[in-house]
C-alpha cells in the first residue's frame, strides 16, 4: 500500500464554526461529530478533524487546497461576499489581491482561528506542457 495522509486535526476556538467557515468557502460538506471532532472530507480523501482547544495553545498552522478554475471561482465569490480579509501573499502585505502564481490564482485567507489558508488554482511549480 503506498503511503496516503488520512487525516490531520486542526486545533480551532470553536471546532464547528472552524469547520463549517471553511466547508462553506470551498463547497464541502461538515460531517457528523465524532467525539471532539467535526470532519470535514476533501475530494482526494484526507479529512480535517476540527477539534476545539483554548485558544492560547492553537499555534497557527498554513493549510493550502488545490482547487479547480470554476470551484476557485466559486470559492473567492464566497470570500468577498463574507467579507473576508484576502491576500496575494503569506505575508499578507499584498492585501485586496489575488495571485498568479505558476500560471494559475491563488488567495490567502485566515479562518476564524488565525490559520492560514490558501486556494489555488496550480500547484507550486506548475508548468504548462509543451507541444511535442
Amino acid at each position: 500500500m503506498s503511503v496516503q495522509l488520512n487525516h490531520t486535526i486542526i486545533h480551532s476556538r470553536n471546532n464547528r464554526e472552524a469547520a463549517v467557515f471553511l466547508a462553506d468557502i470551498l463547497g464541502l460538506e461538515v460531517g457528523t461529530e465524532w467525539g471532539p471532532f467535526v470532519p470535514v472530507d476533501t475530494a482526494n480523501g484526507v479529512t480535517l478533524d476540527f477539534a476545539t482547544a483554548p485558544a492560547d495553545s492553537i499555534s497557527p498552522q498554513h493549510y493550502a487546497f488545490l482547487v479547480s478554475e470554476e470551484e476557485f471561482d466559486a470559492a473567492f465569490g464566497k470570500i468577498r461576499a463574507g467579507g473576508v480579509p484576502y491576500f496575494a501573499d503569506p505575508y499578507m502585505k499584498r492585501a485586496g489581491e489575488i495571485n498568479h502564481n505558476d500560471g494559475g490564482r491563488g488567495v490567502y485567507f485566515l479562518d476564524p482561528s488565525g490559520h492560514g489558508m490558501e486556494i489555488i488554482t496550480r500547484p507550486y511549480g506548475y508548468e504548462e506542457p509543451t507541444a511535442g
